[in-house]
């Protein structure tokens, strides 16, 4: 699948899941630069998208958009973070991630346990966040993703070889798994 122009967004289109191996999923993703209707109207799509694939994170790349926007929902509060930039890091946590391009595997992560994130939200207003624990493990993830990296970057060689032989074993390269509901970090 190519990347999808958000020039031509329909709106009655549901925005799909892209899956690994999708190369989408490690594209340089561009600076968003104008905070308009066509934004709004993306980040409403993702924010669907991510609700029917029962998420709590989700990254532009992973609807095959090579912009930087990523969306988390947690505990009844929906962030937009657009232009993300990590400006510290601190302690350290392990836990299970699992990710929407990955359906139904997990794999135990460190990651730290408190972060500090500046972002633009939907409108252009420049936003800090000091997410912790679950939370800051979702921004992280997501995060890495408008960098193209993936949640199996973050694991051992052999760890990283299973994952990729169960997802050959389980997938056709690049198909799209949207149709099924994920469990996931994401």
């Amino acid at each position: 699948m190519k990347e999808i122009n958000t020039n031509e967004l329909n709106i009655d289109e549901p925005l799909k899941i892209r899956c690994y191996p999708d190369p989408i999923l490690r594209a340089p993703t561009e600076l968003v630069a104008d905070f308009d209707e066509k934004l709004a109207l993306l980040v409403d799509k993702m924010r669907l998208a991510m609700g029917i694939s029962d998420g709590v994170g989700l990254a532009a790349p992973q609807v095959g958009i090579t912009k930087k926007i990523a969306l988390v929902s947690y505990e009844d509060k929906f962030y937009v973070l657009i232009n993300p930039k990590v400006l510290k890091k601190e302690g350290e946590q392990d836990g299970d991630e699992g990710c929407l391009s990955f359906p139904g595997i997990f794999a135990p992560l460190k990651r730290p346990g408190k972060i500090s994130v500046a972002a633009f939200d939907a409108s252009g207003k420049e936003q800090l966040y000091e997410p912790e624990g679950f939370l800051a493990r979702v921004f992280l993830h997501e995060l890495d993703h408008l960098e193209g990296k993936l949640f199996i970057d973050h694991l051992s060689p052999l760890k990283r070889g299973i994952i990729r032989k169960k997802v050959q074993k389980n997938n056709a390269p690049g198909e799209n798994r949207s149709d099924k509901r994920h469990g996931a970090v994401e």
